[in-house]
């Protein structure tokens, strides 16, 4: 039995109000699991929709927030393929209660890898989700090809920046959009070959001029809203749009008959694991790819571990890159 604290959501509402720290006590993980003693979280959007109630794959609270977590394994199940002692990261259990910002986490065992050689904590801490989810768009749900052309809305966010990245690193051209000249410098940093301004810049044009008028392959979406109404007007002929998300508040509203006419295709995408053999080859790739320098976690604002409840709050106008959370020190 291992005790500690842990960032509770015990309502529905505003962080600063809903959120407790409490102290908590985890038992010997189950088979599937791992108990790491975390030193970094990952955060994102979702925190923000789970704190309002409106993440549809958890019900009420109490529950316990933070999808994703780095650290040193403390305990394993007989059979697992880690050993205590080795530094990990990994998804959390999170759909069963048991959140990243907490002072222990139990990871899902088949969403976990160890931590490549070079990769800082907080880098760890927040490649997880951002990466996967990247994957089962850019991969497994609406594949990217070498020498097509992807649009990355949101590209200096958490989601974006690693679709930008893995694109990249899969040989596409990547456009990316974001709101500010920071943003912008974030997104060529990570190699984004040409940036535009949503909020300066005539998207349609400059996607046209970009492209010799033909369009884009792909948009990568985890904004939706009118930011990905406006790029939508940018799809190829038989090109995709992968929706992942909704950081704008809302998601995009199809057109059904504008996808009939002009024969292009919305895809839905959840990071849904496959089968144990096949999530083993998705991870392994991404742990490849991280310890080639191909993709890094694109780490922002770093909050301390007593600061949750407002790092979720700024969630929904983050900072460019990845908020982490500093949960404790090696």
């Amino acid at each position: 039995m291992f005790s500690g604290r842990a960032w509770r959501l015990v309502g529905f509402g505003d962080p600063a109000e809903v959120i407790e720290l409490q102290e908590m006590t985890w038992a010997e993980p189950s088979p599937g699991q791992v108990l790491i003693r975390v030193r970094t979280a990952g955060a994102g959007y979702p925190d923000v929709m789970m704190t309002a109630g409106q993440f549809p794959l958890l019900g009420d609270p109490p529950f316990g927030l933070g999808e994703e977590a780095a650290g040193e394994v403390v305990a394993v199940p007989p059979g697992s393929r880690f050993t205590v002692g080795e530094q990990i990261t990994g998804i959390t259990d999170f759909l069963e209660g048991w959140g990243g910002y907490a002072e222990y986490a139990y990871l899902r065992e088949g969403s976990a890898i160890r931590i490549p050689a070079g990769m800082t904590d907080e880098q760890a801490g927040g490649f997880p989700i951002g990466f996967r989810t990247a994957y089962a768009g850019l991969v497994e749900r609406a594949p990217v090809e070498a020498g097509q052309t992807l649009l990355v809305l949101g590209a200096a966010g958490s989601s974006g920046a690693t679709a930008l990245q893995l694109g990249k690193a899969l040989g596409a051209t990547v456009i990316a959009v974001a709101g500010s000249p920071q943003k912008l410098e974030l997104c060529t940093r990570y190699g984004a070959d040409h940036v535009l301004n949503h909020r300066t810049e005539d998207l349609t044009a400059r996607i046209a001029e970009i492209t010799g008028g033909r369009g884009v392959d792909l948009v990568y979406d985890p904004v939706g809203g009118d930011t990905a109404a406006t790029a939508v007007r940018s799809i190829a002929r038989n090109g995709r749009i992968a929706l992942v998300g909704l950081a704008s508040g809302a998601p995009l509203a199809l057109d059904a008959m504008d996808l009939l006419l002009r024969n292009y295709t919305a895809v839905g995408v959840l990071a849904i694991p496959g089968g144990p053999e096949a999530e083993a080859a998705v991870w392994a790739r991404l742990a490849e790819l991280a310890g080639q320098g191909a993709i890094t976690t694109p780490v922002g604002a770093v909050y301390d571990f007593q600061d949750v409840p407002r790092m979720i709050a700024e969630q929904t106008s983050p900072r460019a890159g990845k908020s982490v959370v500093r949960v404790a020190s090696k």
